[in-house]
């Protein structure tokens, strides 16, 4: 089985004996540049490590074999009744109970709407007003207001933009990939702050995902059922999926090979009881699957809310669901695909706000690095075209920390980036006649744009990594016809 080290290093406690001054976080990405520094800055180095600390303790464990015999390994599921959650995560839990409630206080408005109900603005308005108190009842008070603080901002501050920030948007009704990465951050913040207890082999992790993260995205799918939230910077029928991408990363760790230490993690392989990868497109496997697993949790979502066939309206996890090398493959690309699809990308990070914990400064051990396609057209307010931005950072192969599980150093998530779901080695210029290399200055196409790929039985392909056997001719064989966008040409 191949394996590749994974990263030691966790995110960093505040020192508690040393005063620290706390900063109310602020916006700081307008433009294209700012996406460049971004990249290069510590509080990217600590969102990565964070979702990399996260992501191992899901992985499965080897159970220590006892004589002769040896015991299944164990994995861990939602829902698995003989886990014991730190008081802080209950308390967590109990907060985002609470906030579920005040759902009942804002019902939906019945008048007739084109976009999200304005019902929400209601929601999020109560949740403003009470959240303050809330951190105050649910988090212990060393954890909320530190007193080696020497300025009128408290930990508080940071801790309540980040939570409020994580439930969509009460202006645009929206919610989106970047408003989970605010309550990722918020998470992040707690772990910083020492709200947690010390974990021995992710307990600790486990928990915050399981009995956090997962209530979080529950509330959330409330939200957007009760309020009709529009997608928030969704690439549409192209993207992975329209509101969240976190359950994708720890849904497929949890069906990866099971470890015993950090050096066995596997990059491709399943655990032997996971379910096929193609059950995604199963409805009663999802049904089957959802209570248990993150991954079809979330696939759960994608059909309460989408009818129609699910290589329609789900093209790129359709594609993602026929790779052959097992969860841990997945779980590698999902890895890849966050980095590029969410943190590198001007419309999700833009609203993303800094302060003290998550700080809009230079990380030493960031290493100047080339454009690539990803970070190349990035809005610029100095210029009617964007500069190259750098190309998508790893953290954790730097001086000081392990290279990422996914990081190689000539394909995608190392020194060259990450390429998109649907870019392609080629890319046909309409401009030009002939297809053209691929590079930073070139544009990101979309799956339906090349005429050679196959589509999925009869739609378009997206991860780089899926599929890597499909042809046009085994495209035909499909029963479903292709879904032809309205602005797609038949020739590129």
């Amino acid at each position: 089985m191949t394996t590749t080290p994974l990263p030691s290093r966790t995110l960093e406690l505040l020192d508690r004996s040393a005063a620290h001054t706390f900063r109310a976080p602020v916006k700081c990405i307008n433009d294209g540049e700012h996406v460049s520094f971004f990249l290069t800055s510590k509080a990217y180095a600590d969102i990565m490590t964070f979702i990399f600390q996260l992501n191992v303790a899901m992985l499965p464990r080897k159970a220590k074999a006892e004589g002769s015999n040896s015991k299944p390994a164990q994995e861990w599921t939602l829902n698995q009744p003989d886990m014991v959650f730190p008081p802080v995560v209950q308390n967590l839990a109990k907060l985002l109970k609470t906030l579920t409630s005040i759902v009942d206080e804002a019902p939906p408005d019945p008048g007739p709407r084109r976009f999200g109900n304005i019902s929400f603005r209601k929601w999020y308005d109560l949740v403003r007003e009470r959240i303050s108190d809330l951190l105050d009842q649910y988090l212990p008070t060393e954890v909320v207001t530190p007193s080696s603080s020497p300025s009128d901002v408290t930990a508080k501050h940071e801790l309540e933009a980040y939570l409020v920030g994580s439930f969509g948007s009460s202006q645009r009704l929206d919610y989106g990939t970047g408003h989970e990465l605010s309550f990722l951050a918020f998470l992040g913040c707690l772990w910083k702050l020492g709200a947690f207890p010390s974990s021995t082999d992710g307990e600790v992790e486990r928990a915050i995902v399981l009995g956090v993260i997962e209530p979080y995205l529950e509330l959330v799918r409330k939200l957007i059922l009760t309020y009709t939230l529009e997608p928030a910077g969704s690439h549409g029928v192209w993207g992975l999926d329209d509101h969240s991408f976190l359950p994708y990363i720890f849904g497929s760790a949890q069906f990866s090979p099971a470890i015993s230490s950090l050096s066995d993690i596997a990059t491709e392989g399943s655990l032997p009881s996971a379910p096929n990868p193609g059950d995604v497109a199963k409805a009663p496997a999802v049904e089957r699957e959802r209570t248990r697993n993150m991954y079809f949790s979330a696939i759960g979502f994608i059909y309460d809310v989408k009818k129609g066939p699910f290589w329609e309206h789900s093209p790129i996890l359709y594609d993602v669901s026929g790779v052959k090398a097992g969860w841990a493959k997945i779980n590698k690309g999902m890895l890849k695909m966050y980095n590029a699809e969410v943190l590198s990308k001007f419309p999700v990070v833009q609203h993303f706000p800094f302060g003290s914990l998550f700080a809009w400064e230079r990380d030493p051990l960031a290493k100047e690095i080339q454009a690539t396609v990803h970070t190349s057209s990035q809005p610029s307010s100095n210029a009617p075209t964007a500069r190259p931005q750098p190309a998508l950072r790893d953290p954790l192969a730097e001086p000081g920390g392990t290279a990422a599980p996914w990081a190689s150093k000539g394909g995608p998530g190392g020194g060259s980036g990450t390429s998109a779901p649907w870019a392609s080695s080629r890319i046909p210029s309409r401009a030009q006649g002939p297809a053209v290399p691929a590079g930073p200055n070139q544009p990101t196409r979309a799956p339906w744009a090349s005429s050679t790929r196959a589509p999925p039985p009869g739609g378009a392909t997206g991860a780089p990594w899926a599929r890597p056997g499909a042809t046009a001719s085994s495209a035909k064989q499909g029963a479903e016809p292709i879904t032809k966008a309205p602005w797609a040409d038949k020739k590129p």
